[in-house]
């Protein structure tokens, strides 16, 4: 009779277990309601870069990566960093100038030839021949490879696993129904040191539509907590004239420092 006591203790605390859990996806997926069907086709972003519409872009190095790189390079040297949705970040020639490699991955053929052009660097090109239609640019003086193609037809069997992820603008900018596809693309591209440095967004999505699109710390959690410890670094209010002219009356940016579970 003990020993049915326990096991009905047991199966109680499970069943307790599950509906926190069943009540905490409710709430996400309430949360994220207003921009669950909002869809941006890779030629609507393609577009943007036609048009100069790439007011994400910045000119400067991010002030989030600076101020927490020391914790994302954790006193290594020569650290393989990956960016998603990598655009023409200045970031990573700041990081290969440190002497660390970048490979990045970017839909806009126009991006990646200006990343190259603007810092004044000479690059090769090369077709990739596991994904059709591919094309990899590569630095001729920095350790920096360019991928110019769909985000998920890349994975670790193409470039290998990352000792650190810079995702600024990349999460925040993916359509909502494909987080959970996405996060296990990262995932698959974390090797067991890997730091994963991650910029989202808070604001009411009922004001402005995205993108860059809402990310919630609840769902930061459902997406990565069950492989990942996720630290939280920085949060900061970010609201700008720009973000009034959206619509918006508070924005808050979150940064998150995300590491591979020790088994």
């Amino acid at each position: 009779m003990r020993g049915s006591g326990v096991l009905l203790k047991v199966l109680g605390l499970v069943l307790c277990q599950a509906a926190a859990s069943s009540r905490a996806q409710a709430n996400i997926t309430s949360m994220l309601a207003p921009q669950a069907n909002r869809v941006m086709e890779l030629g609507e972003w393609e577009e943007r870069w036609q048009d100069n519409r790439i007011g994400f872009h910045q000119p400067e190095v991010h002030k989030m990566l600076e101020s927490n790189i020391d914790k994302v390079l954790a006193g290594r040297t020569g650290v393989r960093f990956f960016f998603p949705l990598c655009g023409k970040a200045v970031d990573m020639k700041w990081l290969a100038d440190q002497g660390h490699s970048v490979v990045g991955v970017e839909i806009s053929e126009m991006a990646v030839k200006q990343f190259f052009e603007e810092n004044n660097m000479t690059y090769s090109e090369e077709p990739v021949p596991a994904i059709p239609g591919a094309k990899v640019y590569k630095s001729s003086e920095k350790n920096i490879s360019l991928y110019q193609c769909d985000l998920y037809s890349f994975s670790s069997s193409i470039g290998g696993q990352f000792g650190a992820i810079w995702d600024r603008g990349s999460l925040v900018a993916i359509n909502p129904k494909d987080r959970e596809k996405y996060a296990a693309l990262i995932i698959s591209l974390m090797a067991k040191d890997c730091r994963y440095l991650l910029d989202t967004l808070l604001y009411n999505p009922e004001l402005y539509p995205g993108p860059p699109f809402f990310v919630p710390d609840e769902q930061v959690q459902s997406l990565f907590g069950k492989s990942c410890d996720i630290e939280q670094l920085q949060s900061v209010d970010a609201l700008t004239d720009r973000h009034r002219g959206w619509g918006l009356d508070f924005l808050t940016e979150n940064v998150h420092l995300i590491t591979p579970k020790s088994v």
